[in-house]
């Protein structure tokens, strides 16, 4: 088997630039004790041979592409048993690692929100990401407030991660090219264990507060049913990306005591 054919139905744009492959798994830190690395949608494994080289984890590579799977036996037959072929977002990951582990990948555009509500969901676990991803979604979600790029997905994350946006990757180091660029994103573990405040409400919360981006807090939250001298406050003249994360707490705590 030479190669894999580009699949349009899993999003798959194969990256051929080897120094940005290096370059990507270089930004992977590992904080202490972890030992794991998962890559996401390995395909050829242009970051698959760059990892190998790195004998401080093990890598274990995911991939729903069966082609890529028969591709990556053929070429990568150290990883053994380390080779899986699922779906991630179906994957339970506890299953995979005792431990915690670290993830990287070059993430399909279609699905990496999902894949990041999936590792929000298992933070405790996932103390790391290095990933490339649509250059606006990257933008977006290393976004402080005030932007027009921060949303949902910002607040939800940066609740529990410190993000930074490294690199933008152009289209011509793809095959096929993307119709847009690409942006290369380090997502690492904060030190806040859990949230000041229920947890489901604040994802509600949040997640209503930018349902109408041009509306204020007063209409986005009104079906909280708050009482009048509540959304009285001065923070419900407030846009939703105006809020920091510590705000989005402040006000979850807020509609707690006043359901």
């Amino acid at each position: 088997m030479s190669k894999v054919s580009p699949k349009k139905h899993l999003g798959q744009h194969f990256l051929v630039d080897q120094n940005i492959a290096r370059k990507i798994v270089e930004q992977l830190t590992l904080p202490q004790g972890v030992e794991d690395v998962l890559e996401i949608g390995p395909g050829m494994g242009v970051l698959t041979q760059y990892m190998l080289e790195h004998k401080e984890y093990r890598t274990t590579v995911l991939d729903i592409d069966r082609e890529s799977i028969a591709y990556l036996q053929q070429h990568f037959p150290q990883l053994g048993d380390r080779i899986i072929s699922a779906d991630f977002l179906k994957t339970d990951l506890s299953t995979l690692f005792p431990g915690k582990f670290a993830i990287i990948g070059n993430f399909p555009y279609n699905i990496s929100s999902q894949i990041f509500f999936k590792v929000l969901e298992h933070r405790d676990v996932v103390p790391e990401v290095v990933c490339m991803i649509q250059k606006e979604v990257a933008e977006r979600l290393a976004s402080p407030p005030g932007s027009k790029a921060y949303g949902i997905l910002s607040v939800l994350l940066q609740a529990f991660y410190t993000i930074e946006y490294k690199f933008t990757v152009h289209e011509n180091v793809f095959h096929p090219p993307p119709k847009v660029k690409s942006g290369v994103i380090s997502v690492v573990r904060n030190d806040r264990q859990s949230l000041p405040c229920d947890e489901k409400l604040f994802f509600s919360v949040v997640k209503n507060s930018f349902g109408t981006r041009r509306k204020t807090l007063r209409n986005c939250l009104k079906t909280f049913n708050l009482p009048p001298e509540v959304t009285a406050l001065p923070v419900f003249d407030k846009r939703a990306e105006q809020l920091s994360v510590e705000d989005f707490i402040a006000l979850t705590q807020l509609i707690e005591q006043n359901k």
